[in-house]
């Protein structure tokens, strides 16, 4: 077994033994396996393991590998999204974690339409103000909710956010929480569901499992230290 199989092995368990600490379906929660700056032979090695939900944040870099994947695989695409790549990213990815204004969000929406896409998106919150993080605060996402929700080609199916970096993950779960909270506040207000909470990293994903995660985002705990070329 390689080295990518066990540590996915490894985290699978974790996975499962935090969402039965939270008395939740272990198949609520999926692993994001982030392979940006590792190579497509990674991915297929991650792959062998039965892994199929692989995450990028970086179009270009997408635009290489991901064809020299296997194929069928469910790509999420989950750095900041520039403007200017909205049109090469869209046939790359099922799903983008990381919509963090309002003129992004009608930006992909618009161009997916004009390609005949419809396409899933999570809105990205920046629960803990940091100001060197990207998204909507708490105050501007309840007053562009409205007109998110309403984009047609544009389906929000969640929230996404990251907490910030501690060697403790307790640190980070006030943000989790709020974030969960949030999501119940916008589905009830708005009447629309969010099925989806991207939230949790290799430091942190039990403590954001227990809190409602349902989508962690794990790659240095997968593939190792990134490269620090490519």
């Amino acid at each position: 077994m390689s080295n990518i199989a066990t540590r996915i092995s490894g985290i699978l368990e974790r996975i499962h033994a935090a969402a039965e600490r939270a008395g939740r379906n272990t198949a609520s929660v999926k692993l994001v396996a982030v392979s940006k700056t590792h190579p497509a032979d990674a991915v297929a090695m991650a792959t062998a393991t039965g892994q199929q939900l692989f995450g990028e944040s970086r179009v270009q870099e997408a635009r290489g590998k991901i064809p020299c994947c296997p194929q069928g695989l469910e790509w999420h695409f989950i750095g900041h999204l520039q403007k200017n790549k909205v049109r090469q990213a869209l046939p790359l990815f099922d799903v983008f974690h990381s919509l963090d204004s309002v003129t992004l969000a009608r930006n992909l929406s618009r161009v997916a339409e004009e390609t005949g896409q419809q396409i899933r998106g999570l809105i990205e919150v920046n629960i803990s103000g940091e100001a060197t993080k990207h998204g909507f605060t708490p105050e501007a996402l309840r007053a562009e909710f409205p007109s998110l929700i309403a984009l047609p080609a544009l389906h929000i199916i969640g929230l996404m956010t990251m907490a910030p970096y501690s060697e403790n993950p307790e640190e980070a779960r006030p943000v989790f929480w709020q974030l969960r909270e949030l999501r119940e506040e916008m589905q009830k207000a708005h009447d629309h569901p969010l099925p989806d909470l991207s939230m949790g990293m290799s430091g942190d994903f039990e403590v954001a499992i227990e809190e409602g995660s349902t989508l962690v985002r794990v790659g240095t705990a997968i593939f190792g230290e990134r490269p620090a070329i490519i």
